[in-house]
This record gives structure tokens, sequence and C-alpha cells, in this order.
């Protein structure tokens, strides 16, 4: 396509050499080169056919480069950021998008200075699993949704690369948890948070958190759980969301959403059922008289939208799909979920930007 852009990206490690064969297979986006401070990995892209920048101030000075992608560990987003936006590049960085509000200011206001676009790349945007309890929230076929619970766990703790330090912005929230708030205003994109109560976890890890249990309280009496742990040997359901009139469940990001909905919610004679020592009348199953069972299809998903997306942006054809605002309202939650760990008490927040649809 002749209205291609030129990406040059920034780091070589694990996100770097995955965007590269993104970049190589796009539509949209050529691949200028990469820049590494490791000669290691340079020499493995060398042997890949990719061109080697000797310095990022050599992409900087590339004319022919539209968009520096930052692939660094998180620390270093916010200078590479800022360089590449003053030399009149477009900027994607990976997310973290960076590890403060206040770094995040900074590069929004250099990005307005300098008018170039920037943005994160929010890739677990197009997930499927996601993107199906997102449908069933906006859908209202569990009627008033009053709990939303989301979570990612493993059981071989936080890796040990820049990830377990904090002076490189590793841990679970800032890894996965950016991930998951970001989903979590998407499905509930219609309420503002009240308050926010957090508890980190360091069981294999004592300088960052190795997991975290997070709960975000919203308008409406909403209720969201997210966790991330990496102790949990058996993994709990990836999704599960419930309302006045059913419930909804994603076991595995895998699998299909199950749905099970209220179609009459009165039910004479029930049968009391045996629990353990006793019998429960009020915990026995409904029958098929009275609920829907059904299954929602994987949707289509292409995370070539992210880059496509981006260069209908440069061109003024579309709006940025993660726009500034929800990076700040994603960083803002991140920073009081610090604080409510520290304090161990919950934190009411301002919520001051208006919740949008995504």
């Amino acid at each position: 396509m002749s209205n291609k852009k030129n990406v040059a990206v920034i780091g070589y490690g694990g996100m770097g050499g995955w965007h590269t064969r993104y970049i190589l297979d796009s539509d949209v986006v050529n691949l200028s080169g990469i820049y590494d401070i490791s000669k290691e990995r340079c020499e493995i892209a060398k042997e890949k056919g990719i061109h080697i920048y000797p310095s990022a101030e050599d992409i900087y000075n590339d004319k022919n480069v539209d968009i520096v992608l930052i692939t660094t560990p998180n620390e270093f987003h916010n200078p590479y950021a800022i360089a590449a936006l003053s030399a009149g590049k477009h900027v994607i960085s990976e997310k973290p998008v960076t590890m403060s509000s206040k770094s995040l200011s900074e590069m929004i206001e250099a990005s307005k200075k300098y008018n170039r676009l920037f943005t994160t790349h929010q890739n677990r945007r197009f997930d499927v699993d996601y993107l199906m309890m997102k449908h069933i929230y906006a859908s209202g076929e569990l009627g008033d949704v009053f709990g939303v619970e989301s979570r990612i766990q493993g059981s071989r703790g936080i890796p040990g690369d820049w990830r377990g330090h904090k002076e490189h912005g590793g841990g679970m929230i800032l890894d996965w948890g950016v991930h998951l708030i970001d989903q979590m205003l998407g499905i509930i994109y219609d309420k503002k948070i009240k308050k926010i109560y957090c508890r980190c976890e360091h069981i294999t890890n004592y300088e960052v958190d190795d997991g975290f249990k997070l709960d975000l309280y919203f308008e409406n009496d909403i209720a969201a759980r997210i966790e991330v742990g990496t102790s949990n040997f058996i993994s709990m359901p990836r999704f599960y969301m419930t309302g006045t009139n059913g419930s909804a469940i994603i076991s595995d990001w895998r699998e299909k959403a199950k749905v099970v909905s209220c179609k009459n919610w009165a039910e004479k004679d029930v049968i009391p059922v045996v629990t353990a020592a006793g019998l429960t009348k009020t915990m026995a199953p409904r029958d098929s008289k009275t609920i829907a069972e059904y299954e929602i299809e994987r949707p289509e998903s292409d995370v070539h939208d992210f880059y496509r997306n981006f260069v209908a942006a440069i061109d003024g054809k579309a709006t940025q799909l993660v726009t500034h605002e929800q990076l700040m309202r994603v960083m803002k939650i991140i920073e009081a979920a610090f604080l409510s760990d520290e304090i161990g008490a919950p934190v009411e927040i301002n919520d001051f930007l208006t919740p949008t649809k995504f």
C-alpha cells in the first residue's frame, strides 16, 4: 500500500521480537529496523535480515521513519518517547505506558507540543475472552450486572528478569494489571469508580508484587474484582459475571462463554437437596423450566487492527484507539491501588474522566 508507514523499534527483547513479526506481516506498516543496547540481540535481528540502527539517535535522524515503537523496560519509556516525539516521530509505547501519572503527563504534553500521535499498545483489547464479556455486559441479557471478576493465574512465580525489580517498573500490577484494568474499564464502560481496595502479594518476591487482588467499586453498586497470581497451581475461572437476571462464565481464555439466564424467577415446590451433613432449599439447583443455558461463540479478532487504527489516525481518517484520557485513567487507578495496599485500607478516588465505550 502506498500509504504504509515506516516503524523503527527500540528494544528487541520479548515484545520487541513479537512486534517485529507482526510488523513484517502488516498491510499498513513497514519495518525500518531496530535498536537495542544488547549486541547479542542486535546480532539475532541481523541474522533475520533486520536493519540495525547504531543508536536511538540514528532512528530519530532517519527521515524515513514515521513511527517509533518503544519496547524497552518500563523506566525508559518516558525518555525515549519524548526524544522521539521531539524529533517529529509518532510514538507507540509498550505497556505500561510509563511508571507514574506525572511521567505520563510529560509524555502527553510532548505529544501536544510537537503535534505527533502518542499511544500505548493495549493488545489485550483484542483478546476474544474479553470481547465476549464486553458483549454480554453491553447486551443487557444478564439484567443489571452487579459483579464482574477477571483473573489471570499461574504457578511459576514472577519472571526472573527486569519484572522482579522495582526500579525497572516490575511487579504484576504494572505487568498484567495494566491490561486487566483497561479491560475492566472497557467492559464497565458506563460507570465511574467510587472506591478502590488492593492487597498485594509477596510470596516469591519481596521487592515488587508477585500477585494482587484489586477491588473496584463502581457507581450503581457494581463491584469488580481483578486478580493476578503467580503461585496458583489450580486456576479460578478467567471471567465471571453476574447480574439480576443471570450469570456468565469463561473458564479459560480458550473456551466459549457460558451464559445461564433466568426465564422465570419464581419456582414453586422447590425440593431440598442434601449437601454434606444437611439439607438446603436456598441453594437447590434450578431446573430447565426456569433457566436458559447457552454458549457464545468466540468472535473473530485481529491484533493487526491496532496498527491499522494508528496509521488511519496519523492520516486523520480515524480516532486514536487508545486515547490519552484512557491511559491516564488506568495510571490513576494503578497509583490508587498501590496507595491502598500501602495504607491497608480502601481509597476513595476522584474518577474525573467520563467513562467511554471502546
